[in-house]
């Protein structure tokens, strides 16, 4: 269960403007995350295609870019590979580094190609797809159409029309959800299904936080609700208040989410593309950032105690880390200074450096706000998933922006077609 920890006071008139921003949101056509839609048939299909590529190839190369990668990434990344196969991730960008790497990591072993676009044209993931298409043909000859798994548009599209075309096995992107909402899609469950992951009970968990809409409660904002749902619903609603208050009434631009944990870090790349795309727009919006501590606290952590105070943060307190116990070990001698922590467990002392930390940066003036979850467990991170989701559409809706689109996405694409030649540009 998720729990927002926070000195402020919810706003009965923010409360109003919250339930308002929710009819609205129910009624978005790019509102289809909101009950978690995946369907059994497909589900199933997906699952079987795990196996065949759990039993056919080393790796699986995931192609795509935004939010066609950022959250199973995120999600495999803080639960862990449980799987033989690894999930590495091409079409993210145009880096002919990070492409060699990722043919120096494959070499001659076997792989399958997940390739996720809705479109299939955009720029980075096509031409990523375009070269796997060569180094398949080469490798595995005229069965190289059956390493090959399209996730895109149920009916149009190019890469639509090319899976028809190859036969390729094609999953769906749901039309009325957008890139950024999309993890708990085809979009990120068969990667999540290759490498492992308890699929069911993510989805059990965010099927659960989706209860809200079940209930004719109002807002009456009440943490210690038992029910996941209700409980769910209200945190998240506090956090969208909370935040909007502090930038619109404490002019506070930038939200900094911070962890202990290194396993949370991409976690955090998918929250900074979530309320990134959705929030900045018509020159307003939080920026997002992130840190992980306490390895950040040795660089960004002079800038967060005495640097500008524009700044709030968000600390995701992770009650059960890992179920590993690692000890603080005695020494002859010690010369370094350390005998104070003999027989320690190195979570108990991470968990009173995040005391600390808070403690420090709220004496600095930094407002803090404390999300606990319980592990780094798919039960958690389909709750968690859910939970910023539902609380980045009411937050952006509170800014009065549509937390759905991303105009600006658009810009530096009709520059880059004009520098490139691009036919009509």
């Amino acid at each position: 269960m998720i729990t927002l920890r926070t000195d402020y006071t919810i706003k009965t008139e923010r409360l109003t403007a919250a339930k308002n921003a929710l009819e609205e949101i129910k009624q978005d056509p790019m509102a289809g995350w909101l009950t978690v839609p995946v369907n059994d048939n497909e589900l199933n299909r997906m699952k079987s295609a795990a196996e065949k590529i759990q039993s056919d190839s080393k790796y699986l190369v995931c192609i795509g870019i935004g939010g066609s990668y950022l959250g199973h990434k995120a999600v495999i990344d803080a639960i862990g590979n449980k799987s033989g196969v690894k999930v590495l991730y091409a079409g993210n960008s145009l880096s002919t580094t990070a492409f060699g790497e990722v043919l120096d990591e494959i070499g001659s072993n076997d792989f399958s190609v997940n390739v996720i676009s809705k479109s299939g044209t955009t720029t980075e993931p096509a031409i990523a797809f375009r070269l796997f298409k060569a180094i398949l043909k080469n490798r595995y000859g005229s069965n190289w159409t059956s390493r090959v798994y399209a996730t895109t548009d149920a009916k149009k599209g190019a890469l639509h029309d090319e899976a028809e075309k190859n036969g390729y096995e094609s999953f769906v992107v749901p039309n009325n959800i957008g890139g950024r909402y999309s993890v708990l899609t085809a979009v990120g469950i068969l990667p999540m299904l290759v490498a492992g992951i308890d699929v069911d009970t993510m989805l059990k968990a965010a099927r659960t936080a989706a209860g809200w809409q079940e209930y004719d409660f109002g807002l009456a904002m009440n943490p210690a609700n038992e029910d996941p749902a209700v409980h769910t619903f209200e945190e998240a609603v506090r956090y969208a208040i909370i935040r909007q208050d502090l930038y619109a009434d404490e002019g506070l631009e930038m939200e900094v989410l911070a962890s202990f944990e290194p396993r949370f870090a991409t976690f955090a790349e998918w929250w900074k593309q979530l309320f990134g795309e959705s929030e900045g727009k018509q020159n307003k919006g939080i920026f997002p950032a992130s840190v992980v501590y306490t390895t950040d606290l040795h660089s960004l952590g002079q800038y967060m105690q005495e640097g500008r105070r524009n700044i709030f943060e968000t600390v995701v307190k992770i009650t059960t880390p890992s179920d590993r116990e690692i000890k603080v070990p005695s020494e002859d001698g010690n010369l370094d200074g350390l005998d104070y922590l003999v027989g320690q467990n190195l979570d108990y002392i991470n968990d009173k450096a995040l005391e600390a930390t808070v403690n420090a940066h709220k004496n600095g003036g930094i407002p803090v706000l404390s999300l606990e979850i319980n592990d780094l467990k798919e039960k958690s991170i389909g709750e968690l998933i859910y939970f910023f989701e539902l609380a980045c559409a009411i937050s952006a809706k509170l800014s009065g922006v549509n937390p759905f689109d991303q105009p600006g996405v658009e810009a530096y694409k009709t520059n880059m077609f004009k520098l490139l030649g691009k036919p009509g540009f």
